[in-house]
């Protein structure tokens, strides 16, 4: 696996874990739907939060939340469609980015609730 694979599932479990902690449920991580894949699917009271991990280092110019395309939200909203009938939830759904950017020996996480409305 290259290192970038690496410190992307490094990035996830960040991610989780951060989650965990402020109190959310983890329902499903790497969840496939056709070509589309949800890195977490969290859960918190009745909101059920769909969430893309992107991780970057410092040497990354743009922000790093910007790299979540159109496609990328399109599949996420068709996949997470897809999760809440098949799992016959009643619950609302949010889209949330975690961004994880490493520094030398830091990691500085972000999360970004409701980052996209999928109407």
């Amino acid at each position: 696996m290259g290192k970038h694979n690496e410190f992307g599932k490094e990035g996830e479990q960040i991610a989780v874990d951060f989650l965990i902690k402020s109190g959310y449920s983890i329902k499903c991580r790497n969840y496939r739907y056709l070509k589309a894949e949800i890195d977490i699917i969290a859960q918190k009271n009745d909101i059920l939060a769909i969430v893309e991990v992107k991780s970057r280092s410092s040497t990354f110019q743009e922000h790093i939340a910007e790299s979540v395309t159109q496609k990328k939200i399109k599949l996420l909203v068709m996949a997470a469609n897809h999760y809440v009938i098949d799992n016959d939830l009643d619950v609302d759904v949010r889209f949330d980015i975690v961004t994880i950017l490493r520094t030398k020996d830091n990691f500085n996480l972000e999360h970004i609730k409701t980052a996209f409305y999928y109407f």
